[in-house]
């Protein structure tokens, strides 16, 4: 097929004309790639190209006589809009349960023998178990082609951008300490070889960083690392001689990455192979001898990428600083803009506060893309403005700004909520109950250990009071210098409560709560947060307890609070926290914008 297909319905027709020559009865398209990585490369964007729908996660299932698009709450909207036209139905899902909902579907409406098709290489073991689980023999799955490469003819090529090493003033470990790090824990699990393909995981164990990936600063790898050989599966090309010699001084020999399959396949008799099944994938199972011992386990880096060091902490905090003063000089423009009258929309506030971050020191890139919402737009979680479709900013109304960046010391990503033109008692009770779960769970203690999806309910109870809720997880782990979300910890009431999801000293963790009115306006706060040791010494175990201490640096708004609302105890913390972030910002201000931060940052005890 060598003509190019230009729509959804287009693609979706070919498609099922090379599943008619495979016998293939249904064909299933997830988001992901062969590094199970959240933002893809374009050569990976497939499920994006079939449908149409440019939200970042969402599972396709194709038959002959129907294609659905699974995607939970955050995306409905969005989804509706996008699949208009397309013939394919949008699929409410609950969050979390994309890749095994189009499998049920599959399973009640075809309940006879069935092929399903799909490509090994960007499905986890782990979802191929449960799939297998589900469907029982009746269902034949068949994984070693991707369709796509039959019908895609203007496919992107592979990203060829440049690896260096992270700026050794940032990373408080060599590559060989991290690497002795990693062989202590394989022995622990009883195993002498590890296979690693998650991008960031790569990255951290290797100390270096890359741009194959929009707003994540990785590479395209795969790791097998044993006792006496340490071998990375990269383009060869992206690597300069000079780190080609330095990763040789610490044991690191370099193969071409596509060859970690042929390096698998010839892996000896008595190798004991440590596995993490929901980090690697079906293909790379596969193309492993019988003859090895498979041990699979929580994948040892994910772990220790997630529990920063003292030092990073610190770099993360001067990162925060930088970046507060960015927002805050976004902000006052912001201000002068509105009060002002001139033009504005949602394309100009991304614009601007990237400007503005870009003058910053040690800045790489966004780290994720920015979500300027106003009003209608604010209420879709994962909007994103185009050229094509999106919102001026006047009247009256609500603007939720959710931005990020990545700098050499640390990973921002911070929400904040402006009001245009006088802002209404409804909108300032939602935004305050919004506020109070962000500073009730801002202030919990909790014990180490503790798994991060039961902290979820402290941030809802302020809205549950009030019988309001939202359909998005509370919080997510933040990397240092890597990916903006990032495990093993997450706080949400949709994840399952697992001993790897437990709280340690040093993750850092969003804090989000939000709430959403459909068609009217959208209101989310958050801050990142790291956890600490019990400091006030009022007799509390620090060795057995934690705390979060708030590392984000940048106001929040008062015109936006109904004070009434608020306890005392609240309003005491939110003075502290506009104390710290006046002490900290405004002596590297200009004098317009510290003249607006000290006013933003007015007591409310007065």
């Amino acid at each position: 097929m060598t003509h190019a297909i230009d729509t959804p319905d287009q693609r979706v027709h070919a498609l099922r004309q090379i599943m008619t020559q495979r016998n293939l009865d249904a064909w299933l398209v997830p988001s992901s790639d062969p590094h199970l990585s959240e933002y893809l490369p374009g050569h990976w964007q497939g499920r994006e190209w079939l449908t149409g729908f440019t939200g970042s996660v969402g599972t396709l299932l194709v038959t002959h006589d129907f294609a659905g698009l699974w995607v939970d709450s955050r995306y409905w909207v969005q989804a509706e809009q996008e699949l208009r036209g397309s013939g394919i139905e949008m699929m409410k899902v609950d969050q979390g349960q994309q890749i095994l909902a189009p499998v049920d579907w599959l399973d009640v409406n075809y309940p006879g023998p069935t092929t399903l098709g799909l490509d090994g290489t960007v499905l986890p073991l782990a979802a191929y178990r449960a799939f297998k689980a589900r469907l029982g023999e009746r269902v034949t799955i068949k994984s070693d082609r991707d369709l796509l490469e039959e019908i895609w003819v203007d496919r992107p090529a592979l990203p060829q951008e440049t690896i260096t090493a992270h700026d050794e003033a940032f990373v408080d470990q060599t590559r060989a300490e991290r690497l002795t790090r990693l062989y202590q824990a394989m022995n622990e699990a009883n195993a002498d070889t590890h296979l690693i393909s998650t991008l960031d995981d790569i990255a951290w164990l290797f100390n270096l960083r890359g741009s194959d990936v929009d707003y994540n600063p990785v590479f395209l790898a795969h790791a097998l690392v044993d006792a006496h050989h340490t071998r990375l599966f990269i383009d060869q090309d992206k690597v300069s001689d000079a780190l080609h010699e330095t990763l040789a001084d610490d044991g690191v020999v370099l193969h071409d990455y596509a060859d970690i399959r042929d390096h698998l396949a010839r892996l000896p008799e008595a190798t004991r192979l440590l596995i993490d099944p929901a980090r690697v994938t079906l293909a790379l199972i596969q193309a492993l001898p019988a003859h090895i011992t498979r041990v699979e386990s929580f994948q040892p880096t994910t772990l220790a990428k997630a529990c920063k060091s003292a030092s990073e902490i610190d770099h993360v905090r001067a990162a925060m600083a930088r970046d507060g003063a960015a927002l805050c000089r976004f902000l006052c423009w912001l201000d002068m803009t509105l009060a002002s009258g001139d033009a504005l929309d949602e394309l100009t506030i991304d614009a601007r506060l990237t400007a503005e971050r870009t003058r910053e020191k040690h800045f790489i890139s966004r780290s994720f893309p920015t979500i300027a919402g106003f009003n209608a737009n604010g209420a879709l979680p994962h909007y994103r403005a185009t050229e094509a479709a999106h919102s001026n900013i006047e009247g009256q109304g609500l603007l939720l700004i959710d931005s990020g960046a990545q700098y050499l010391d640390g990973t921002t990503d911070i929400t904040r909520v402006i009001p245009v033109g006088e802002p209404t008692a409804a909108q300032k009770a939602d935004y305050t109950r919004v506020l109070k779960g962000m500073m009730a769970l801002s202030r919990t203690r909790f014990p180490e250990g503790i798994e991060a999806p039961r902290l979820d309910a402290i941030a809802r109870a302020p809205l549950w009071a009030a019988g309001l809720d939202y359909g998005h997880g509370t919080g997510h782990g933040v990397g240092y210098c890597l990916n903006v979300h990032e495990g093993p910890q997450v706080i949400s009431r949709g994840a399952m409560p697992t001993p790897q999801t437990a709280m340690r000293e040093g993750m850092i963790t969003s804090i989000e709560p939000g709430l959403y009115r459909p068609n009217q306006w959208g209101i989310r706060i958050e801050n990142l947060v790291a956890n600490r040791r019990v400091t006030d010494g009022t007799g509390i175990d620090a060795e057995a307890f934690l705390e979060f201490e708030t590392l984000t640096l940048c106001p929040i708004d008062p015109r936006l609070i109904e004070r009434s609302l608020l306890r005392d105890d609240e309003i005491a913390w939110l003075d502290d926290y506009h104390r710290t972030v006046f002490e900290r910002l405004a002596p590297t201000l200009d004098d317009d914008t510290r003249t607006w931060l000290e006013e933003k940052t007015q007591p409310l005890a007065r």
